[in-house]
């Protein structure tokens, strides 16, 4: 079987022959703290890891291409604490917007947006609308972990820099963790509001000291557990997408 498709590895002429009939995924994350345990690259390095994992899953590996991941997004409410390097909002809709538009003038028509960063959800939801109306392409975008059913995860699925990315990276990339200095959020849980409500408070994340729940809980095989739930998850939805007509 062949294997995945990374567009940097790729000639313009073999772009341009895979790109029309290609499911075209674009992984995006964000270079920002984890608290004092976790590398600020995390949310690209995951969101990279779970989109390869996954396109290799798929049942035609070989007709997903693989764009490289974009690891700057919408992370101006970490900014205080330093090790952050942010786009605003708008700059990252537009950033991502050009990426996109680009992608269709290379033939691409299907594209996925996996995005490994709760902060650029607003923007990618907005960019993929608009790159759908502007060039009549099929494309998406979701968050690995809103694809997961959580019964199927030990403990929770979301959360920054908390037991469950703590988990993954143990799995993924130990040598960017720094298990001793994981400790319990002094603000507990992220806080749980209504299906479909979202909220903005001013200080939490401040309460929070920058992340969430128990990342002293996290372990190496509760990581691969859950990887391996993500990525079976994110495969299902490639294969579905790359199923619809453009």
């Amino acid at each position: 079987m062949s294997a995945v498709r990374p567009w940097a590895q790729l000639t313009r002429e073999e772009i341009g022959e895979l790109a029309p009939e290609a499911l075209t995924v674009l992984p995006v994350g964000s270079t920002e703290q984890h608290g004092l345990h976790l590398a600020t690259g995390t949310d690209a390095a995951l969101v990279t890891a779970i989109a390869e994992q996954a396109a290799a899953a798929a049942s035609r590996p070989d007709t997903i291409l693989l764009a490289p991941t974009l690891a700057y997004g919408a992370s101006d409410h970490h900014l205080p604490f330093g090790g952050t390097i942010s786009l605003r909002a708008a700059t990252f809709q537009h950033v991502l917007g050009d990426v996109l538009s680009s992608a269709a003038q290379a033939g691409c028509r299907r594209l996925f947006v996996l995005n490994g960063h709760g902060g650029n959800s607003a923007a990618c939801a907005t960019a993929v609308v608009e790159a759908s109306r502007q060039h009549g392409l099929v494309a998406a975008t979701a968050m690995p972990s809103d694809l997961v059913d959580p019964k199927e995860i030990e403990g929770p699925v979301h959360g920054h820099a908390g037991s469950f990315e703590t988990s993954l990276m143990l799995a993924l990339h130990p040598d960017r963790v720094r298990p001793d200095l994981a400790k319990p959020s002094p603000g507990g849980a992220a806080r749980t509001w209504p299906r479909g409500l979202v909220v903005a408070e001013p200080g939490r994340w401040q309460e929070l000291d920058g992340f969430t729940d128990r990342p002293d809980e996290a372990s190496r095989e509760r990581g691969e557990q859950a990887l391996a739930v993500c990525v079976a998850a994110v495969a299902a939805a490639f294969e579905q997408l790359a199923g619809t007509g453009a």
